[in-house]
């Protein structure tokens, strides 16, 4: 699987020379066989180097390597996956914030999605930089 296409590398990118900004996640990764979820906001201008949400079995901003995560093999001969369906929706720190409460950027996926449909669509406000 392609893990970006070009237009979310090309957002990824715009993204992060805007280092400041409290972005909404582009893209989400998981691991189809167990932990493993990531979501990203930003992609250095090396092509390389995402910045965003992971969890690991502990949700925390940070950065990782894309070439790193595509050389990840599994069982089957599968590897990391992107989610074809992921809306971001909400800033990235609202995802951070949600997701050390709930434990998990899974927990936290399931909350916020949830609070949309109780408040009728409406979204979380946005909440200064995405950044620590």
């Amino acid at each position: 699987m392609i893990l970006l296409t070009p237009s979310q590398r090309a957002r990824l990118l715009a993204n992060g020379r805007m280092m400041d900004a409290d972005h909404i996640p582009v893209v989400k990764f998981f691991n189809p066989f167990g932990q493993g979820t990531w979501l990203a906001t930003e992609l250095d201008e090396d092509g390389d180097i995402l910045f965003g949400l992971a969890d690991l079995g502990y949700p925390e901003l940070g950065s990782w390597s894309l070439s790193e995560m595509v050389a990840i093999r599994l069982p089957f001969g599968m590897g990391i996956e992107r989610d074809l369906h992921f809306e971001g929706r909400f800033p990235i720190s609202v995802w951070a914030e949600v997701a050390l409460v709930e434990g998990s950027i899974s927990a936290a996926e399931r909350e916020l999605y949830a609070r949309t449909q109780r408040e009728g669509g409406a979204g979380c406000e946005r909440r200064g930089s995405g950044r620590p």
